[in-house]
Protein backbone atom coordinates (compact mmCIF):
# COMPACT_ATOMS: atom_id res chain seq x y z
CA UNK A 1 0.00 0.00 0.00
CA UNK A 2 1.91 3.10 -1.19
CA UNK A 3 1.29 6.50 1.35
CA UNK A 4 2.17 9.95 0.40
CA UNK A 5 3.12 12.24 2.68
CA UNK A 6 2.44 16.01 1.68
CA UNK A 7 3.64 17.86 5.22
CA UNK A 8 6.48 16.56 7.18
CA UNK A 9 6.03 15.20 10.61
CA UNK A 10 7.68 13.50 13.40
CA UNK A 11 9.65 10.38 11.91
CA UNK A 12 7.82 7.65 13.91
CA UNK A 13 5.15 8.11 11.94
CA UNK A 14 7.01 7.03 9.07
CA UNK A 15 9.21 4.41 10.77
CA UNK A 16 5.98 2.70 12.09
CA UNK A 17 4.26 2.31 9.18
CA UNK A 18 7.57 1.30 7.21
CA UNK A 19 7.88 -1.96 9.60
CA UNK A 20 3.63 -2.43 9.25
CA UNK A 21 4.98 -2.95 5.68
CA UNK A 22 3.84 0.51 3.97
CA UNK A 23 5.71 2.00 1.15
CA UNK A 24 6.26 5.48 2.23
CA UNK A 25 6.49 8.50 -0.21
CA UNK A 26 7.14 12.23 0.72
CA UNK A 27 6.46 15.77 -1.48
CA UNK A 28 6.46 18.25 0.49
CA UNK A 29 6.70 21.05 -1.70
CA UNK A 30 4.92 20.48 -5.19
CA UNK A 31 1.69 22.26 -5.82
CA UNK A 32 -1.85 20.90 -5.09
CA UNK A 33 -2.66 20.97 -8.85
CA UNK A 34 1.20 18.67 -9.32
CA UNK A 35 0.13 16.67 -6.56
CA UNK A 36 -3.03 16.05 -8.27
CA UNK A 37 -1.55 14.44 -11.43
CA UNK A 38 0.07 12.40 -9.51
CA UNK A 39 -2.37 11.00 -6.64
CA UNK A 40 -4.02 8.47 -8.09
CA UNK A 41 -0.98 6.27 -7.71
CA UNK A 42 -1.65 6.45 -3.65
CA UNK A 43 -3.82 4.58 -1.79
CA UNK A 44 -3.06 7.03 0.96
CA UNK A 45 -2.53 10.70 1.97
CA UNK A 46 -0.86 11.83 5.44
CA UNK A 47 -1.56 15.36 5.18
CA UNK A 48 -1.41 18.04 8.14
CA UNK A 49 -2.97 21.33 6.96
CA UNK A 50 -0.92 22.28 3.52
CA UNK A 51 -3.84 22.73 1.19
CA UNK A 52 -7.51 21.55 1.20
CA UNK A 53 -8.59 18.23 -0.31
CA UNK A 54 -11.68 19.18 -1.88
CA UNK A 55 -14.22 17.76 -4.33
CA UNK A 56 -11.72 18.08 -7.33
CA UNK A 57 -8.74 16.67 -5.41
CA UNK A 58 -10.91 13.62 -4.86
CA UNK A 59 -12.22 12.71 -7.85
CA UNK A 60 -8.68 12.73 -9.75
CA UNK A 61 -7.52 10.67 -6.54
CA UNK A 62 -9.47 7.39 -8.07
CA UNK A 63 -7.32 5.04 -5.54
CA UNK A 64 -7.62 6.47 -2.10
CA UNK A 65 -8.60 4.81 0.46
CA UNK A 66 -8.10 7.07 3.04
CA UNK A 67 -6.75 10.24 4.19
CA UNK A 68 -5.23 10.75 7.36
CA UNK A 69 -4.71 14.46 8.53
CA UNK A 70 -2.16 15.15 11.43
CA UNK A 71 -3.96 17.00 14.27
CA UNK A 72 -7.63 16.99 15.53
CA UNK A 73 -9.98 18.66 13.49
CA UNK A 74 -10.80 17.63 9.30
CA UNK A 75 -12.35 21.39 8.44
CA UNK A 76 -9.43 21.01 5.86
CA UNK A 77 -11.35 18.30 3.84
CA UNK A 78 -14.50 17.72 2.10
CA UNK A 79 -15.77 15.31 4.30
CA UNK A 80 -19.05 14.51 2.87
CA UNK A 81 -17.91 13.98 -0.88
CA UNK A 82 -15.02 11.71 0.58
CA UNK A 83 -17.21 9.90 2.75
CA UNK A 84 -19.60 9.05 -0.43
CA UNK A 85 -16.76 7.96 -2.67
CA UNK A 86 -15.83 5.20 0.63
CA UNK A 87 -12.77 7.15 1.43
CA UNK A 88 -11.98 6.49 5.34
CA UNK A 89 -11.09 9.83 6.99
CA UNK A 90 -8.24 9.17 10.11
CA UNK A 91 -7.77 12.09 12.38
CA UNK A 92 -5.61 12.09 15.96
CA UNK A 93 -7.64 14.60 18.48
CA UNK A 94 -6.29 12.01 21.22
CA UNK A 95 -2.59 13.07 20.43
CA UNK A 96 -2.99 16.90 21.07
CA UNK A 97 -5.70 17.10 23.87
CA UNK A 98 -3.27 17.13 26.61
CA UNK A 99 -1.50 20.05 24.88
CA UNK A 100 -4.30 21.66 24.32
CA UNK A 101 -5.56 20.95 28.01
CA UNK A 102 -2.52 22.50 29.68
CA UNK A 103 -2.42 25.74 27.32
CA UNK A 104 -6.12 26.97 27.83
CA UNK A 105 -5.24 26.74 31.60
CA UNK A 106 -2.16 28.48 31.47
CA UNK A 107 -3.88 31.09 29.18
CA UNK A 108 -6.48 31.46 32.20
CA UNK A 109 -3.68 31.42 34.37
CA UNK A 110 -2.21 34.38 32.85
CA UNK A 111 -5.11 36.17 32.55
CA UNK A 112 -6.59 36.24 36.09
CA UNK A 113 -3.13 37.02 37.58
CA UNK A 114 -2.22 39.90 34.50
CA UNK A 115 1.43 37.89 34.03
CA UNK A 116 1.73 38.96 30.86
CA UNK A 117 1.10 42.24 31.40
CA UNK A 118 3.19 42.82 34.40
CA UNK A 119 6.15 41.07 32.75
CA UNK A 120 5.88 44.30 29.88
CA UNK A 121 5.69 47.02 32.81
CA UNK A 122 8.62 45.32 35.06
CA UNK A 123 10.72 45.09 31.85
CA UNK A 124 10.28 48.43 31.43
CA UNK A 125 10.96 49.91 34.89
CA UNK A 126 7.88 49.66 35.90
CA UNK A 127 6.82 48.19 39.62
CA UNK A 128 2.50 48.49 39.45
CA UNK A 129 1.74 46.23 42.31
CA UNK A 130 -1.71 47.14 43.26
CA UNK A 131 -2.43 47.89 39.39
CA UNK A 132 -2.09 43.88 38.92
CA UNK A 133 -3.40 42.70 41.46
CA UNK A 134 -4.74 39.45 40.51
CA UNK A 135 -7.75 36.70 41.10
CA UNK A 136 -8.19 33.42 42.09
CA UNK A 137 -9.49 30.11 39.99
CA UNK A 138 -10.95 28.81 43.06
CA UNK A 139 -14.55 29.18 43.26
CA UNK A 140 -15.35 30.06 39.66
CA UNK A 141 -17.29 28.65 37.15
CA UNK A 142 -15.56 27.61 34.25
CA UNK A 143 -17.93 26.50 31.37
CA UNK A 144 -16.62 24.82 28.54
CA UNK A 145 -18.79 24.44 24.54
CA UNK A 146 -17.52 21.14 23.35
CA UNK A 147 -17.37 18.27 25.40
CA UNK A 148 -15.00 16.40 23.14
CA UNK A 149 -11.34 15.13 23.49
CA UNK A 150 -9.91 18.63 23.62
CA UNK A 151 -13.03 19.89 26.46
CA UNK A 152 -12.17 16.57 28.69
CA UNK A 153 -8.45 17.16 28.80
CA UNK A 154 -9.06 20.65 29.71
CA UNK A 155 -11.76 19.95 32.65
CA UNK A 156 -9.32 17.43 34.00
CA UNK A 157 -6.22 19.92 33.98
CA UNK A 158 -9.06 22.21 36.54
CA UNK A 159 -9.52 19.37 39.05
CA UNK A 160 -7.15 20.30 41.21
CA UNK A 161 -8.45 23.96 41.53
CA UNK A 162 -11.60 23.93 43.67
CA UNK A 163 -13.28 25.12 40.54
CA UNK A 164 -17.07 24.34 39.23
CA UNK A 165 -16.79 23.23 35.65
CA UNK A 166 -20.02 22.54 33.63
CA UNK A 167 -20.03 21.72 30.04
CA UNK A 168 -22.34 22.50 27.33
CA UNK A 169 -22.35 19.97 23.88
CA UNK A 170 -24.77 19.34 20.80
CA UNK A 171 -24.81 15.71 21.94
CA UNK A 172 -26.43 14.44 24.65
CA UNK A 173 -24.67 12.51 27.92
CA UNK A 174 -21.30 13.62 27.26
CA UNK A 175 -20.27 14.95 31.30
CA UNK A 176 -18.38 13.01 33.94
CA UNK A 177 -16.99 13.29 36.73
CA UNK A 178 -14.78 16.67 35.78
CA UNK A 179 -17.75 18.66 34.28
CA UNK A 180 -21.35 18.36 34.93
CA UNK A 181 -23.51 19.08 31.13
CA UNK A 182 -26.28 21.94 31.83
CA UNK A 183 -28.39 23.45 29.38
CA UNK A 184 -27.44 26.34 27.66
CA UNK A 185 -29.61 28.87 29.78
CA UNK A 186 -27.93 27.40 33.20
CA UNK A 187 -24.51 27.56 31.01
CA UNK A 188 -24.61 31.26 30.94
CA UNK A 189 -26.59 31.07 34.21
CA UNK A 190 -23.40 30.41 36.31
CA UNK A 191 -20.61 30.61 33.61
CA UNK A 192 -17.73 32.93 34.93
CA UNK A 193 -14.83 31.62 32.35
CA UNK A 194 -16.24 30.45 28.76
CA UNK A 195 -13.81 28.13 26.96
CA UNK A 196 -13.86 26.88 23.38
CA UNK A 197 -13.61 23.34 22.49
CA UNK A 198 -15.58 23.15 19.13
CA UNK A 199 -14.26 22.00 15.88
CA UNK A 200 -15.09 24.64 13.09
CA UNK A 201 -18.45 23.68 11.62
CA UNK A 202 -21.78 25.81 10.11
CA UNK A 203 -23.05 25.72 13.62
CA UNK A 204 -20.11 26.65 14.94
CA UNK A 205 -19.12 29.49 12.57
CA UNK A 206 -19.70 32.86 13.98
CA UNK A 207 -20.92 31.73 16.71
CA UNK A 208 -19.50 33.73 19.96
CA UNK A 209 -21.12 36.92 18.37
CA UNK A 210 -23.04 40.20 20.26
CA UNK A 211 -26.13 38.62 20.79
CA UNK A 212 -24.59 35.49 21.90
CA UNK A 213 -22.15 37.05 24.20
CA UNK A 214 -24.61 39.46 25.61
CA UNK A 215 -26.59 36.07 26.39
CA UNK A 216 -24.77 35.95 29.73
CA UNK A 217 -25.95 36.65 32.63
CA UNK A 218 -22.65 37.72 34.18
CA UNK A 219 -19.35 39.48 32.87
CA UNK A 220 -16.84 36.76 32.11
CA UNK A 221 -13.19 35.68 30.85
CA UNK A 222 -12.94 33.78 27.02
CA UNK A 223 -10.28 31.43 26.10
CA UNK A 224 -10.04 30.29 22.38
CA UNK A 225 -7.76 27.25 21.62
CA UNK A 226 -10.58 25.89 19.26
CA UNK A 227 -10.78 27.47 15.93
CA UNK A 228 -10.96 31.38 15.08
CA UNK A 229 -13.61 31.68 12.75
CA UNK A 230 -16.14 30.44 15.88
CA UNK A 231 -15.08 33.96 17.33
CA UNK A 232 -16.15 37.75 15.41
CA UNK A 233 -13.25 39.81 16.37
CA UNK A 234 -15.10 43.16 15.84
CA UNK A 235 -18.41 41.83 18.42
CA UNK A 236 -15.45 40.77 20.79
CA UNK A 237 -13.54 43.75 21.12
CA UNK A 238 -17.23 45.47 21.95
CA UNK A 239 -17.73 42.96 24.78
CA UNK A 240 -13.89 44.11 26.18
CA UNK A 241 -14.17 47.40 25.78
CA UNK A 242 -17.90 47.71 27.30
CA UNK A 243 -16.54 45.16 30.44
CA UNK A 244 -19.15 42.28 29.28
CA UNK A 245 -16.31 40.30 28.33
CA UNK A 246 -13.04 40.50 31.04
CA UNK A 247 -10.07 39.67 29.40
CA UNK A 248 -9.47 36.96 26.83
CA UNK A 249 -6.77 34.39 25.94
CA UNK A 250 -6.89 33.54 22.33
CA UNK A 251 -4.74 30.93 20.41
CA UNK A 252 -6.80 31.08 17.16
CA UNK A 253 -8.02 34.03 15.23
CA UNK A 254 -10.82 34.64 13.15
CA UNK A 255 -8.43 35.82 10.33
CA UNK A 256 -6.39 32.82 9.79
CA UNK A 257 -5.68 31.50 6.61
CA UNK A 258 -7.33 27.96 6.29
CA UNK A 259 -3.94 25.66 6.19
CA UNK A 260 -3.36 27.67 9.57
CA UNK A 261 0.25 28.41 9.24
CA UNK A 262 -0.19 32.27 8.37
CA UNK A 263 -2.49 34.72 9.91
CA UNK A 264 -3.92 36.27 6.93
CA UNK A 265 -7.13 34.56 4.45
CA UNK A 266 -4.85 36.53 1.57
CA UNK A 267 -1.52 35.03 0.34
CA UNK A 268 -0.21 38.88 0.08
CA UNK A 269 2.00 39.20 3.32
CA UNK A 270 0.58 41.70 5.57
CA UNK A 271 3.35 43.11 7.09
CA UNK A 272 2.00 47.21 7.58
CA UNK A 273 0.07 48.10 10.48
CA UNK A 274 -2.67 50.06 8.39
CA UNK A 275 -3.49 46.66 6.32
CA UNK A 276 -4.92 44.98 9.89
CA UNK A 277 -8.27 44.91 9.97
CA UNK A 278 -9.80 47.61 12.20
CA UNK A 279 -11.23 44.88 14.82
CA UNK A 280 -7.86 42.95 15.02
CA UNK A 281 -5.48 46.43 15.32
CA UNK A 282 -8.29 47.12 18.02
CA UNK A 283 -7.81 43.62 19.93
CA UNK A 284 -4.35 43.48 19.97
CA UNK A 285 -4.26 47.04 21.43
CA UNK A 286 -5.93 45.19 24.59
CA UNK A 287 -4.31 44.89 27.32
CA UNK A 288 -6.38 42.01 28.88
CA UNK A 289 -6.33 40.16 25.58
CA UNK A 290 -2.97 37.59 25.47
CA UNK A 291 -2.29 35.90 21.86
CA UNK A 292 -0.63 32.68 20.62
CA UNK A 293 -0.35 31.82 17.12
CA UNK A 294 -2.04 28.96 16.62
CA UNK A 295 -0.14 26.45 18.68
CA UNK A 296 -2.12 25.39 21.88
CA UNK A 297 -1.41 21.37 20.31
CA UNK A 298 2.08 22.30 19.36
CA UNK A 299 4.19 20.63 21.80
CA UNK A 300 7.31 18.48 21.01
CA UNK A 301 5.20 15.71 23.10
CA UNK A 302 2.08 16.27 21.18
CA UNK A 303 4.42 16.29 18.09
CA UNK A 304 5.28 12.56 18.54
CA UNK A 305 1.89 11.17 20.07
CA UNK A 306 0.10 13.02 16.75
CA UNK A 307 2.39 10.61 14.87
CA UNK A 308 2.04 7.45 16.72
CA UNK A 309 -1.78 7.52 16.99
CA UNK A 310 -2.06 8.51 13.11
CA UNK A 311 0.09 5.70 12.80
CA UNK A 312 -1.43 3.26 14.79
CA UNK A 313 -5.35 3.63 13.07
CA UNK A 314 -3.32 3.54 9.33
CA UNK A 315 -2.14 0.08 10.79
CA UNK A 316 -5.16 -1.02 12.76
CA UNK A 317 -7.49 -0.26 9.69
CA UNK A 318 -5.39 -1.17 6.58
CA UNK A 319 -2.20 -3.57 7.81
CA UNK A 320 -3.04 -6.40 5.26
Amino acid sequence: MKILHLDSNHPLLMKMLAEAGFSNEENYKASKSEIEEIISNYDGIVIRSRFNIDKQFLDVAKNLKFIARVGAGLESIDTEYAEKLGVKLIAAPEGNRNAVGEHALGMLLSLFNNLNKADREVKNGLWNREANRGIELEGKTVGIIGYGNMGKAFAKKLKGFDCEVICYDIKENVGDENAAQVSLYEFQQKTDVLSLHTPWTPLTDKMINAEFINSFFKPFWLINTARGKSVVTADLVSALKSGKILGAGLDVLEFEKLSFETLFNSGVERSRNDSLPNSLKELFALDNVILSPHIAGWTVESKEKLATVIAEKIIKNFKE
